[in-house]
């Protein structure tokens, strides 16, 4: 029997995990980059992976050129306590887009993508480009085809479902529009929803003290999501975890009729 699992693919060989895990990235992604084959031996060292024997997670970078800071595809995957497939953290970054050093201070050292600490200075100056939380430099607009060959993958291992861990509000909300519905955190996004309403506990504290808290942001998800970051709720944004069902939209919204 092929493996249902992450632990259980990471037992495989090398060769094999390799192969397994490559088909979760998609087919346009290869082909918008001219990537070679996966296998060759520059496929082998644009795909990395850290993955252990015994493990039950894995890390995949994919990079569209060896000498690139970044990858144009990240993702960090694991197993949960029964088995099901989990996305802690999954990025898409438009290599041809401006760098912005929100995911490490000016010493070099890691800032954990804002959560362990933050270089305000070029969180300002992403926010100002229009970029969300997190985000180093602009996305790739490819959730869709990403989500699509994903859930191939899971179906290739036995689910119909898996979970994801929204790492920021706006992500939450993402997922939202593309079926996903929550397992935990459903009430927190609601009242997140609520507090921006006017007059809502959150909405009165936008008083525009910095780039992160101007009044406008109680209309935009994006702009909520900063000023979440920036600690609006007087705690970090956790707690959230969601999940899909393979081939079907659970069309949940908390956020009615709040744009982008």
């Amino acid at each position: 029997m092929p493996p249902s699992t992450i632990g259980g693919i990471n037992l495989l060989p090398d060769p094999e995990k390799r192969a397994i895990y490559a088909k979760y990235i998609p087919q346009e992604l290869l082909e918008k980059y001219s990537l070679p084959p996966l296998t060759s031996a520059t496929g082998y060292n644009l795909l990395q992976f850290r993955y252990a024997t015994g493990s039950t997670d894995v890390e995949m970078r994919l990079y569209h050129k060896g000498d690139f800071p970044d990858p144009i595809l990240y993702a960090h995957l694991t197993d949960t306590m029964n088995g099901q497939i989990h996305v802690l953290l999954y990025i898409l970054n438009d290599p041809d887009s401006p760098r912005y050093d929100v995911d490490k201070m000016p010493d070099g050292s890691p800032t954990k993508f804002g959560t362990l600490r933050r270089n305000v200075e070029a969180e300002t100056k992403a926010c100002e480009a229009g970029l969300a939380p997190g985000q180093v430099r602009r996305g790739l607009r490819m959730l869709g085809q990403a989500i699509e060959a994903f859930e191939g993958f899971v179906t290739a291992l036995g689910h119909d479902m898996y979970f994801v861990e929204p790492l920021y509000y706006h992500n939450a909300v993402i997922f939202e529009r593309y079926g996903f519905s929550y397992q935990m955190g459903k009430r927190l996004m609601e009242s997140i929803h609520a507090g921006f309403a006017p007059g809502g506990d959150l909405y009165t504290q936008l008083d525009g003290s910095n780039a992160f808290r101007k009044p406008e942001a109680a209309e935009s998800i994006r702009k909520r999501s900063w000023a979440i970051h920036d600690g609006i709720l007087g705690e970090p944004f956790t707690n959230v975890t969601m999940y899909k069902r393979v081939g079907i939209s659970a069309g949940v919204s908390t956020t009615k009729d709040c744009k982008w």
